[in-house]
């Protein structure tokens, strides 16, 4: 009777402390809301702003095949931002040269052949040696705990849910307004 009533006051005491001493997570496994990036004005931008939103990042590039997407972003953003989601664009430069131009340049190619107005971070790699940490935690399930996902090409999509935890990855073809992506933003997870 003794052991039982010491362990329940044991566990009365400490339980409750458990959760400051971080054993019952991971402390690698970070969320979006960890990062701190740079806007393509050369401003902080705290990706902690968004929680509570669902977000989609996606790698771009101004001279690419693909790079027409920039129209389906800019009216998924429209569409969907008044309910809690944003866009967020990486400009990056890992496939063969197609976002070669400034901060400066990329801005002005997007708001004026695409009227982009989600928020445009600066250039950054994506993938090799030199890969941004926000995209090491995208890329490698032992960081985010989920997936690892190799970014293919430009405009691979990384879906975010609200707690800022990768949920999904579209390659680089799958439109940005596709049926799954529609689905993931009308279900109020």
């Amino acid at each position: 009777m003794k052991k039982q009533l010491a362990r329940l006051i044991f566990l009365m005491i400490w339980v409750p402390l458990l959760p400051s001493w971080s054993i019952a997570s991971d402390p690698q496994q970070k969320t979006l809301h960890d990062f701190v990036v740079q806007d393509i004005f050369g401003d902080e931008f705290d990706l902690g702003s968004l929680s509570g939103k669902k977000v989609m990042i996606v790698n771009t590039a101004s001279r690419c095949g693909l790079t027409p997407q920039f129209e389906q972003l800019e009216a998924l953003y429209r569409t969907y931002a008044d309910r809690g989601f944003v866009v967020i664009g990486f400009p990056a430069n890992n496939f063969m040269n197609q976002e070669p131009g400034t901060n400066e340049e990329i801005l002005a190619f997007c708001q004026a052949n695409f009227g982009v107005t989600f928020p445009m971070m600066s250039k950054i790699s994506v993938r090799g040696d030199d890969i941004a940490p926000v995209f090491q935690w995208l890329t490698q399930k032992s960081k985010n705990g989920v997936m690892d996902a190799v970014v293919r090409w430009n405009f691979q999509k990384f879906l975010i849910d609200r707690d800022g935890k990768l949920v999904d990855v579209l390659m680089p073809r799958e439109r940005a307004d596709s049926e799954r992506v529609i689905r993931w933003l009308e279900t109020g997870e």
